[in-house]
């Protein structure tokens, strides 16, 4: 028997807010352990919390980027749970009324475009930090546990999608691409590795051909797009193995291993009547008029699907776009030098490897250096017509970085530029010829691979400056073509 994966992700977002979600603490994850605390966030008796109209914003506008319907009218509840991160012993959340219903998401698989639903996106707030102090990191082995509830009370968004994930590889791709689109609202930085971006991922299996739903389990936090893979696989596999032993699978929680490379049971999984939920008696309900929903709308950015569009249309192949994409201030610059006239082939290599390399070892963005659009256009005119070779180019580009100047004032204080002038080179290369007549015999037999070996001397006798391109053009000439 062959098996299908069914998955759905529910993905959560920290809000990059000046303060909490329900009150006026600062959102500062660098403070000392429990300073940026009050009555609110702690749960103290008799203090009242106060929705943040930023946060609010940032939920609708990723509702928005996910084409999901925004509700007009919206209600908090009361999710009611006991852990020790958790002051209230209950999380203010959302439920029946979110503010975000029924979107989508289509991503590229491979070449084809697949469309994941998103059912809802809603609000709810983070909980405190549990650390726990022992050999291993773990609950399960630590000494004790420490609790920090600075984080207790953030904006935090939950995402969640249908069951129309299929694999590993598209729940990857999908997360890849929700972690974009929220970066380019700007309401998140969605760092994976500091917890500001997490999945918590639902897996089941059934037949190839079934329509009908498996016992799923749910993988918690997982907090790298190579971990949601990897925990995805071996819980499908990890499944399909209990299943063909004859075994059923048990409707739990698991958590992911990232050192074993394996999930372990935490505890039964929770239905959502065990939360108890009702509405919150301490909030008024939220109304979302047109109009907010428009402007909302209407704020929305250039999201990263169109801009990849945008960067091949400028001539850009697909893998070339979306480096572009993700990097910090790339595209745009290639694409206003695209504008200009530079070979957006050229660009692309130039932006997505000399330029990269460059702004990773400097620990900066390009957007700080001095390069423009205009040195990208004189360097590929320079290239273009002979000037410079490949190899000169990236040495003029990694100067132009570190502000040395403009690729033609760089280009001749390093004695860099090429000579295109026949006359000159067809004397080096009569020279060569003379000195090699057995090599060039053998390129007049055909053989090809002379034609390399003699390009090579007529390139040292120049000191690497005649155009390879002229140099070669005159030894097949003189070669009888």
């Amino acid at each position: 028997m062959t098996w299908e994966a069914v998955i759905g992700l529910e993905t959560h977002v920290e809000l990059q807010t000046a303060s909490k979600m329900f009150c006026g603490c600062p959102v500062d994850f660098g403070d000392e352990p429990n300073t940026a605390v009050c009555p609110v966030c702690l749960g103290l008796p008799g203090a009242l919390p106060v929705p943040n109209e930023q946060a609010i914003e940032g939920i609708l506008s990723i509702g928005a980027a996910l084409n999901c319907t925004l509700t007009e009218s919206s209600l908090f509840y009361r999710k009611n749970y006991f852990y020790p991160d958790l002051p209230k012993n209950y999380q203010i959340s959302q439920y029946t009324f979110p503010l975000c219903l029924g979107g989508h998401l289509d991503v590229d698989i491979d070449g084809t475009v697949t469309r994941i639903g998103i059912t809802r996106v809603h609000m709810e707030e983070d909980t405190g930090k549990s650390t726990h102090v022992g050999r291993s990191g773990r609950i399960q082995s630590a000494d004790h546990t420490l609790l920090d509830f600075n984080r207790s009370g953030v904006p935090l968004v939950e995402i969640v999608t249908e069951p129309d994930i299929r694999s590993a590889d598209e729940a990857r791709v999908y997360g890849t691409e929700l972690q974009r689109i929220v970066r380019a609202l700007g309401v998140s930085d969605a760092r994976l590795e500091e917890g500001s971006m997490r999945f918590d991922s639902n897996v089941s299996i059934r037949p190839s051909g079934s329509t009908e739903l498996g016992t799923r389990t749910e993988v918690k936090n997982v907090n790298s797009l190579r971990s949601l893979h990897r925990a995805i696989t071996f819980e499908i596999e990890r499944q399909i193995e209990v299943v063909e032993s004859g075994g059923t699978v048990d409707q739990e929680t698991r958590h992911w291993n990232e050192d074993l490379g394996t999930t372990t049971s935490m505890r039964n999984k929770e239905e959502s009547e065990d939360y108890r939920y009702f509405q919150e008696p301490d909030l008024l309900p939220l109304h979302i008029d047109v109009s907010w929903q428009e402007r909302v709308r209407a704020a929305l950015p250039v999201l990263p699907a169109e801009l990849r569009n945008r960067y091949r249309q400028a001539g850009a192949d697909a893998r070339t776009a979306e480096i572009l994409v993700d990097g910090e201030g790339l595209g745009p610059l290639f694409e206003e030098a695209a504008v200009l006239g530079a070979d957006p082939r050229a660009v692309g290599i130039w932006l997505t490897g000399e330029v990269i390399s460059f702004t990773r070892t400097a620990e900066t963005a390009v957007t700080t250096t001095p390069l423009t659009a205009a040195h990208l256009v004189e360097l590929s005119e320079m290239t273009a017509d002979g000037r410079l070779s490949a190899t000169a180019a990236k040495e003029v580009l990694t100067a132009v970085l570190e502000g040395e100047g403009a690729p033609g004032e760089i280009a001749d204080a390093r004695d860099l530029i090429q000579v295109s002038d026949v006359g000159a080179i067809e004397t080096e290369v009569d020279a060569v010829i003379a000195e090699h007549l057995d090599a060039f015999e053998k390129l007049r037999a055909g053989d090809p691979k002379t034609l390399g070996f003699l390009t090579g001397q007529v390139m040292r006798a120049t000191g690497g400056k005649a155009d390879p391109r002229v140099v070669q053009e005159l030894l097949r000439r003189k070669a009888g073509g």
